[in-house]
Parts: structure tokens; sequence; C-alpha cells
């Protein structure tokens, strides 16, 4: 699904957040937006979801506004994993995926076999299974985590758009969300901050500065010495990996 940012203007106060945002994501691709706190990120992928409506420009999916579609149509195409999601804390994990099902249903239809299937099928993927009948008031963050990223692929989407998905979790459950969402085939938009993540599974990074995108492109081209500098204020390199030859970050503390 073809998502395009065209002069994206929006934010809480009366300076926005993000400002001259005009990016297209092809079809498939898996996109990283990195920066800094504060930088825009969050903002930049709430006018996705309908969140948060831009002031200026247009979010298209797939060449139609986000924001004059029908909300079911959207919600149909579009998963979310929020840093604002609570989840429901009285649901168990189970229902709680269960709720990405309901943008597929009539006002009166109730679950299927099938929609249970994809249901069980998501916690299985994201390691959440083990604690499916367990309230969401009772899992850790990383549990609770994994549990919202079930549901965001119980959805079915066209389009992922994720806010920090590896928040909470350990290393092992980073890596395996990461390599799972790239597995699917689908659009992937996600806010991350690690940026040896970032290099490791993005197909495109998005770097922002101050609500603008500073730099955008494949890893290689992005992740450089002077975008380190320059956005990040810290020194870096990028090595291959000794064991796939994937992309690795190195950062150190900024030098005089």
């Amino acid at each position: 699904m073809k998502l395009v940012f065209d002069g994206i203007a929006a934010g809480y106060t009366e300076v926005p957040a993000v400002h001259d945002v005009t990016l297209t994501i092809a079809p498939g691709e898996f996109v990283a937006v990195v920066g800094p706190n504060g930088g825009g990120k969050s903002t930049l992928l709430k006018t996705v979801y309908r969140a948060l409506r831009p002031r200026v420009g247009a979010v298209l999916l797939g060449g139609e506004d986000v924001w004059t579609a029908r909300h079911r149509d959207v919600a149909r195409r579009v998963g979310v994993l929020g840093q604002d999601q609570a989840g429901g804390y009285d649901f168990t994990a189970r229902e709680a995926v269960r709720l990405g099902r309901y943008p597929h249903l009539g006002a009166f239809d109730r679950l299927t076999a099938a929609d249970e299937t994809v249901v069980s099928e998501a916690l299985e993927r994201t390691g959440a299974m083990g604690f499916a009948d367990r309230p969401l008031s009772t899992l850790s963050g990383g549990e609770r985590q994994r549990v919202l990223l079930a549901r965001a692929l119980a959805q079915q989407p066209e389009l992922l758009v994720l806010d920090e998905p590896t928040n909470h979790l350990d290393p092992a459950h980073q890596i395996s969300a990461l390599s799972l969402v790239s597995s699917l085939g689908v659009t992937v938009v996600a806010a991350l901050h690690t940026l040896d993540l970032a290099a490791r599974y993005a197909t495109t990074i998005v770097a922002l500065k101050a609500g603008t995108i500073a730099a955008a492109g494949p890893p290689a081209e992005v992740l450089t010495e002077a975008v380190f500098r320059d956005v990040f204020e810290v020194d870096g390199s990028v090595v291959p990996d000794p064991v796939d030859g994937r992309p690795r970050v190195l950062l150190r503390e900024l030098s005089s």
C-alpha cells in the first residue's frame, strides 16, 4: 500500500512539531523514522492513523486522503501500535487482540471461527500465546507490547504504523518483533530510537530534525558521519555484521 505525505504540517501548539514533510513510501517498504526526542516522529505517525489532523497538507493512502475517507475503511487498512495505547487493562490479552478483527465486522456481527484463528495466529507469532488468558493489568510492559503488536497483526492491514514497537522489549523480543514485521510483505512505517535496529531491518530511513526531514534514503546513504553529528549530536560509524553482513551502527560521544 503506497503512502504519501504531501506537505504535512502538524502539532499541538502554535508552532507545528512537524512541517514541510513530503515523502512517498512505496508498497512493501519498511521505513524507519528516526531522530532525537521531540523531533516529530510520533506527531508525523499520528497523522496517518487519524489521531492528529494535519494543519497543512494531506496524507494519502493508496491515493485516498485518510482524513476524508471513511473511518472504518482506514481502520481496516491501517494497523497501529502507538505509544499511548493502553489496550484496555480489564481485558485479557486474547480479548485485546480480538479488537483487531472488529474493523472487518458489521455492526451486529460476531467473531467467527476464522476470526478466532487469525487471533490465535497473531498471539503465536508475537510470542504472546503463553499469557493469552491473563488480564493485561498483570502483564509486564514488554508482554503488553507484544499483545498490542498482535492486535495490529490481527487486523491483517495493508499498512502497519508502529510507534516505538521495541519499547519495553528485551533484546530477543526486539529482534523477533522486527524480523516478524519485516517478513509480512506489507508497508511498514516505524518510529525507532535504536539506530542499530533501524539499520538492520529498514529498507529506508527517514531522519527528522526539528520536525523536518534532514535525510531520507537507504540506510547506507542516511547513516553517515555528517547525519550522526547534525541530527543526533554523536559520532558514529556503520560496520558490517561479521555473521550476516547486515549494517551495524556504532555510536560514540561527540568529540570536539
